[in-house]
């Protein structure tokens, strides 16, 4: 039986799995806006659609309790249709479509204009650039590429999202545009490699000149870059990045790891001697960055000498901001040929201790910041306190700067100068000045 205060023909929309699949979820969204379709990002509809992550282990399991849970909600009445998309359903179509018959239809990461359809929408090309966005309305993400055209040996997501497919420059634009209309004053440029960015399109390495084109755009005033890929960096990215105020002087570069014997193994296309030599040269050229990395743990082979080399490094490169991830064995990848040879409680083991130097970095670096003013946005109001960012933070994974909302007011998606007079390993805390 239906309960009474669920509309009808209003579509949820459930997201999973990383900013690129967010980014997916608000043009799905834009698209049923435009064709006059009540629709919301995760909250209650009798039409659910869930856009799924396959890209390891634990997010795989996310997605099917997810859709296990939705479908249990249609055969009790309480939701009428179920549709899959995204990662997962792009992955392993076939095996969803056997074990969990009960979804009404899935749709793969290139479908979108048949999901429409199927929503009872049509698919309108003229809509480049409009989403409904669903980030705090001073920012968002901004797809700069699909797919990816690496061939590291652990990751599924050439195998979801295909080769790499640049957009071009003057459609970036326009969509910076109409997000600056709306309030947007960050940008955060996501893409599997934003590295190759223009390589299919300008037969180059074009992220320099689409920054060059970025600042331009009036009201916005933050550009961050999320996921560069360290072997053909392109520098001419740290000139833009050094004379340009708008461009964050902050860069997240997943190494992965940085034992020879490893990297080889991931077949990342690099050594030890050249990403280091490349993180000096980035802190050189741009000496106020922030780099943000990630590393992987328990690769099939890992053994304990290629640990201590990792960790080394890491206690050695003192990175402003690290996550660490244990190795997850993809079927259909490169390394799915090697034996899982390292054990769960040591590959966790192993990311804890990562992760235990690094909140000493973090702690250590956090004390050089106390009682120094910084140029913060504010994202959001939580509990007593107003939650802001630095340039050298990005949301959700990095350090936040949070101020007392009983003593001072601020406004979300304001700037403010703020004086930092405490910091834990993580976070500053900090007054208006």
């Amino acid at each position: 039986m239906r309960t009474k205060s669920l509309k009808t023909n209003r579509i949820n929309v459930v997201t999973l799995g990383c900013s690129k699949n967010l980014y997916d979820s608000e043009v799905l969204m834009g698209q049923l806006r435009a064709n006059d379709k009540d629709v919301v990002h995760e909250e209650d509809g009798n039409v659910v659609v869930i856009n799924t992550c396959g890209f390891i282990a634990n997010a795989k399991e996310e997605s099917v309790n997810t859709i296990l849970e939705y479908v249990q909600k249609k055969e009790a009445g309480e939701v009428d249709k179920v549709f899959v998309t995204g990662c997962l359903s792009e992955r392993y179509k076939p095996d969803l479509q056997a074990e969990i018959p009960n979804v009404d239809e899935y749709f793969g990461t290139s479908e979108l204009p048949n999901l429409l359809k199927a929503l009872g929408a049509d698919y309108k090309h003229e809509l480049i650039g409009e989403r409904l966005t669903t980030t705090p309305k001073n920012y968002a993400y901004l797809k700069i590429a699909e797919g990816c055209d690496r061939p590291c040996s652990f990751c599924a997501i050439p195998l979801m999202r295909g080769k790499h497919k640049s957009k071009p420059i003057e459609e970036l634009v326009t969509e910076a545009e109409k997000l600056a209309t709306k309030g947007v004053k960050e940008l955060i440029l996501i893409a599997q490699d934003l590295t190759y960015y223009g390589l299919d399109l300008y037969k180059k390495r074009n992220l320099a000149e689409l920054l060059e084109n970025l600042v331009k755009v009036e009201g916005i005033e933050w550009i961050r870059l999320h996921y560069a890929f360290p072997t053909g960096f392109p520098v001419d990215v740290l000139d833009v990045m050094n004379k340009e105020p708008k461009v964050c002087n902050y860069i997240d570069i997943p190494l992965q790891h940085i034992s020879d014997r490893i990297l080889k193994s991931m077949r990342r296309g690099t050594t030890q001697e050249k990403t280091t030599k490349l993180l000096r040269e980035f802190r050189a050229t741009v000496p106020e960055m922030t780099i943000r990395t990630t590393l992987i743990v328990g690769y099939p082979g890992e053994t304990e000498e290629d640990f201590q080399t990792l960790k080394q490094w890491v206690s050695d490169m003192r990175f402003e901001r690290l996550g660490c991830f244990t190795y997850s064995h993809e079927e259909n990848t490169h390394a799915f040929n090697l034996e899982d040879d390292v054990p769960e409680e040591v590959k966790q083991e192993r990311a804890n201790e990562i992760m235990e130097i690094q909140s000493q970095i973090s702690w250590e670096l956090n004390q050089e910041k106390m009682g120094k003013t910084f140029r913060c946005m504010i994202d959001r109001k939580e509990g007593n306190y107003f939650v802001g960012r630095t340039e050298f933070d990005s949301p959700d994974v990095d350090n936040e700067v949070l101020i007392d909302a009983t003593k001072y007011y601020l406004k979300q998606g304001d700037f403010a100068n703020i004086r930092i007079y405490e910091a834990a390993d993580f976070d500053l805390y900090g007054e208006p000045v």
